[in-house]
């Protein structure tokens, strides 16, 4: 192997595995080092294997419903679990493959290994079988990612998990106690409510999913009660105990005992793994690197991209970074911007979000206007059945531009795609509700409360005082 390149990149996530390939098509000489499986945490433990199994929990919830579309059945719908769990790696193992293709394609070199620097210019490679090397490169990406964060006072126990360890775990539970209810542990309420688990959501903020919109937070937390889901807000998870046979805990006068729990409180950086000091980067106080517009750390020749920057941890925004740090290594001139980053949540119902929400704009002092629309007046919500949500637009008072747009509701993540390719143009939210949107859709739903920011949405009732 030739073990000197233009770049190294470390960590095959969708920042790294992206930066490497584009890298390599722009006539770099580049190596990419991976401790484990190529993807990273987002194809192996993350993103994909979740949406794989909700994806099929969302077909049994349809099979369980079929008698509201007219549909007979015999007999009673259950998952199989083990078969759920093959169907997952199985994709999981193709994607891989097709990663692999694409950076062979691309001319990329794929070291297994884990990385640590010896200085600016060259890492060291511990290699799974005890072996080790070195590789020199002009420039580096750190794109090593981050790892679930276990507080100290949880016990170490088989029942309790991280979202790593639930994606494997051989069995339904009957039982599951979740600490906090974000992202993952929305997501996985969700998920196992349909599958049949008895679930209790424990979140010290007031509201689920602190940082989205209130009205979403509060739609979601409604909608996880009737399916059986208990969610307690505002308060702290105490006494935690385990055993063989499951958990205990307190939550201010509650008592829950559980087969499982499950900790997702957020995650902590892995930068101190790369010996970083030996080649000068700076990392902050929680560990994280931070970088320049350009994605550069102080290092001039050494990028950071993604979760190790300490910024919002997704792979889309991981995967843009790549995009911005390969421009700049290879002599352009880009200038990330960061500022409409999507979020996409695969709860029941979903929810998609980019831009201000209302209580961000009353903080900064933004004059607003509102517009909303329910799915439920939509005939394409009513022919799926599947009516729960709405879409809201911000919009400024002064320029009427689009501020920010938040859905929850069928297909939510797919329709704030084109909020965010709105916002990039700046458009106005007259200009939005004038572009003409396909009927029988989803979609209609972004028109009309763009129309109903102005009051114009001929489909919701007109106020009357």
């Amino acid at each position: 192997m030739n073990k000197k390149f233009d770049l190294c990149v470390i960590g095959a996530g969708p920042g790294g595995y992206v930066a490497a390939i584009q890298a390599g098509r722009a006539g770099l000489k580049t190596v990419l080092v991976e401790k484990e499986y190529l993807g990273g945490t987002c194809l192996n433990w993350g993103c994909i294997p979740t949406k794989t199994l909700i994806a099929s929990a969302e077909v049994l919830g349809k099979i369980r419903h079929a008698a509201d579309f007219g549909i007979k059945t015999e007999g009673k719908a259950e998952p199989d679990w083990p078969a759920m769990l093959k169907r997952k790696e199985g994709i999981v193992e193709n994607l891989r493959k097709g990663i692999a293709a694409l950076l062979e394609n691309s001319g990329v070199t794929v070291v297994q290994g884990t990385a640590k620097f010896a200085d600016r210019k060259s890492v060291k490679i511990a290699k799974p079988d005890g072996k080790s090397s070195e590789i020199k490169a002009e420039k580096f990406i750190i794109a090593c990612g981050s790892e679930s964060l276990i507080p100290g006072f949880i016990p170490k126990s088989k029942r309790v998990l991280g979202s790593t360890e639930l994606l494997d775990i051989k069995e339904i539970p009957k039982s599951m106690l979740i600490l906090g209810g974000g992202v993952i542990g929305c997501e996985f309420a969700c998920l196992f409510a349909e599958l049949g688990t008895e679930i209790t959501v424990v979140e010290m903020m007031p509201q689920i999913l602190p940082a989205v919109d209130a009205e979403l937070s509060k739609l979601l937390a409604r909608e996880m009660k009737k399916k059986g889901i208990k969610v307690l807000t505002g308060t702290k998870l105490e006494t935690v105990e385990a055993d063989s046979k499951g958990v205990s805990a307190k939550a201010g006068k509650e008592e829950i005992n559980a087969d499982y729990l499950l900790v997702s409180i957020g995650r902590k950086s892995v930068a101190n793994l790369l010996d970083l000091p030996a080649a000068g980067v700076k990392i902050n106080e929680r560990g994280w690197i931070p970088v320049n517009s350009k994605c550069r750390t102080n290092v001039p020749t050494i990028f950071a991209i993604g979760d190790v920057t300490g910024g919002i941890q997704l792979a889309h925004l991981a995967s843009a970074m790549a995009d911005c740090a390969i421009e700049n290594a290879a002599g352009k001139n880009c200038e990330f911007r960061g500022n409409l980053v999507p979020g996409c949540i695969f709860t029941s119902p979903e929810i998609g979000t980019v831009g201000l929400t209302e209580e961000q704009c009353k903080e900064q002092g933004i004059k607003y206007v509102v517009g909303k629309f329910p799915f439920a007046a939509l005939g394409k919500a009513a022919a799926i059945n599947e009516m729960a949500g709405f879409c809201k637009i911000i919009a400024s008072e002064e320029t009427d531009q689009v501020l920010g747009v938040h859905i929850i509701g069928p297909h939510a993540t797919d329709l704030i795609s084109e909020a965010v390719v709105a916002m990039s143009l700046e458009v106005t939210a007259t200009e939005l509700g004038k572009a003409i949107h396909p009927h029988p859709t989803l979609g209609e739903a972004v028109m009309e409360a763009a129309h109903a920011v102005h009051g114009k949405s001929a489909h919701v009732m007109k106020r009357t005082v």
